[in-house]
């Protein structure tokens, strides 16, 4: 036997050998020999649809245990509404499982995403009513820093009976939040968290100093602030509804520190 032949005999041989190995990963032959019959989903999770999982996993397992894309399946899976991330696994002899972490909202972030508490941008779900969260906003660099300055703005006006319904920080860095009774508050790009320490602790005795609504203080100022106040008279408990309000409108005084 010449080189040549022994040459071709030995790949031949190699050939017979790989071939079924490789029908086998890709599926070609024994899906029906080594299916994968079993779905086992893990993880405490609420809004993802159970069928439109399985409906979206049952592809990638066909091809059976040996050929199934364990990465390709993960990667569909993580693509549903509500999932943070998913882990894809198989286990002998005919089960794929599937561990779920499911998103859990935090705020709104800009118009049409939220955040959810692991600090993770998602598109708002079809159906979902998300008006009860706060609005957060910025770059989606600086989506720690909002977080942040939100928490912190969250325990300075809480004793005193207020919520934080808003926090954005614009292109320029500069910062501004809405207070639940309606003010508006400018803050700036620089030494926010000092500045909104000195309103929140000021804020009680300006509201006592004034009976009209304050819709917007600015705290870009070094010793005070600038404030709004509306000259719409607050709404008196019991009286008639066709008693006609004062005219609506804002007045302007600053507030030393």
């Amino acid at each position: 036997m010449n080189a040549a032949l022994r040459i071709f005999t030995w790949l031949l041989a190699l050939a017979l050998v790989v071939m079924p190995v490789v029908a086998v990963m890709n599926g070609w032959i024994g899906a029906e020999r080594w299916p994968l019959t079993k779905l086992r989903v893990h993880g405490e999770f609420k809004r993802v649809d159970p069928a439109q999982l399985q409906a979206v996993v049952l592809p990638y397992a066909k091809p059976g245990f040996f050929a199934v894309r364990l990465q390709n399946a993960q990667d569909a899976v993580e693509k549903l509404p509500w999932v943070e991330r998913a882990e894809v696994r198989k286990r002998w002899p005919d089960v794929m499982e599937i561990e779920i972490v499911e998103h859990k909202p935090f705020a709104r972030w800009g118009a049409d995403r939220l955040l959810s508490e692991h600090g993770r941008l998602f598109p708002v779900p079809k159906g979902m009513q998300s008006d009860a969260l706060p609005l957060l906003g910025g770059p989606d660099s600086q989506v720690q820093e909002v977080v942040k300055l939100y928490n912190e703005s969250r325990g300075l006006f809480a004793p005193i009976g207020f919520k934080v319904d808003s926090l954005v920080m614009d292109r320029r860095g500069s910062w501004s939040l809405a207070l639940s009774n309606g003010t508006r508050v400018v803050v700036g790009r620089a030494d926010a968290r000092p500045r909104l320490g000195r309103f929140a602790r000021m804020l009680p005795q300006l509201l006592a100093r004034n009976a009209s609504p304050l819709e917007r203080a600015d705290l870009r100022y070094t010793n005070g602030f600038a404030l709004s106040w509306s000259t719409t008279k607050p709404a008196v408990p019991g009286a008639s509804s066709s008693i006609p309000a004062a005219a609506g409108g804002t007045l302007q005084t600053q507030a030393s520190t």
